[in-house]
């Protein structure tokens, strides 16, 4: 699908989506569309596992836009997000430049370090300048409140300023998605700049929906099973309740062992895939079978 062609209303979008494997609700939908529309980021907030990348990553296909992503942590610097100089390329010109006899003119040497050519482009910088894009800031919260200034001052109007180049401004304002796991609460002053969305897990029919489009090969017994079981286990206050990623991959390694339904067995062997934390499985292998199944 080309630029020219982006769904025109919510319920296109959906459907464009939904062709991607993503099965959006209403809302989701909804807040996407606006995004695009508006060209607004969105800012998209939930548990770990619940879809938020893959969101993403799926806005990119149906749009026909290339995908730019940034990874946060803390520490993370401004020049880690925009751009660097590649100093060992700067350092052979250097050399090169010697042994050919052309640094009598260390002005005009300098100036030619700082070229294009030497400059490594991070996320921010290549999703301006391969406008139009789709912008993805992953797990915004586990980044420091002064990268959260910085971000916002660059979504505030989508330019960059490289001192020895000059100013660069996105063509068309890259689709920004950016995304919280709510570690910590992130600054009002950049969720006010962003649309807003909390992906909360999606209910019983959707999980198992979602299951069998992305996994066709696991049957419809087993994705109904693995989808009420992981839903039992976000009732029981883990440290890291499961997420539809979660679901997904114990539904694959099931498969995997050749099962076409979810038997206590089964289910003990391959909590690995699904629960992340020793006390988790602890807790859960001390319940009865018929607790998790459903029975």
């Amino acid at each position: 699908m080309s630029e020219r062609t982006v769904p025109g209303t919510p319920d296109e979008l959906s459907a464009a989506l939904e062709g991607t494997g993503y099965l959006a609700d209403e809302g989701l939908a909804t807040a996407a569309h606006l995004a695009l529309a508006m060209h607004r980021p969105l800012f998209l907030e939930g548990e770990a596992g619940v879809g938020k990348t893959a969101l993403a990553q799926a806005l990119a296909q149906i749009t026909d836009r290339p995908l730019y992503r940034l990874q946060c942590y803390e520490g993370l610097e401004a020049s880690q997000a925009l751009y660097d100089w590649d100093f060992g390329r700067q350092l052979l010109h250097l050399r090169a430049a010697e042994a050919a006899h052309a640094a009598d003119d260390p002005a005009r040497l300098e100036a030619s370090l700082y070229d294009r050519r030497f400059l490594l482009a991070r996320p921010l910088l290549q999703a301006l300048e391969d406008a139009p894009s789709v912008l993805l800031v992953d797990e915004v919260d586990r980044a420091d409140d002064e990268f959260e200034a910085f971000l916002l001052e660059i979504l505030s109007d989508f330019t960059i300023s490289i001192p020895e180049l000059g100013t660069v401004r996105a063509e068309v304002p890259p689709l920004v998605v950016l995304t919280s796991n709510r570690t910590r609460e992130v600054h009002d002053a950049l969720k006010r700049r962003c649309l807003y969305h909390w992906l909360a897990h999606p209910d019983f029919d959707r999980e198992v929906a979602i299951l069998r489009r992305r996994l066709p090969q696991v049957t419809e017994q087993l994705a109904r099973q693995v989808a009420r079981a992981t839903a039992t286990l976000r009732t029981l206050d883990l440290l890291k309740p499961p997420g539809v990623a979660e679901a997904m991959d114990w539904a694959t390694a099931l498969h995997t062992l050749g099962a076409r339904d979810l038997d206590p067995d089964l289910a003990a062997r391959t909590l690995g895939a699904v629960l992340k934390y020793r006390e988790d499985t602890e807790r859960v292998r001390s319940l009865a079978p018929e607790a998790l199944l459903g029975g």
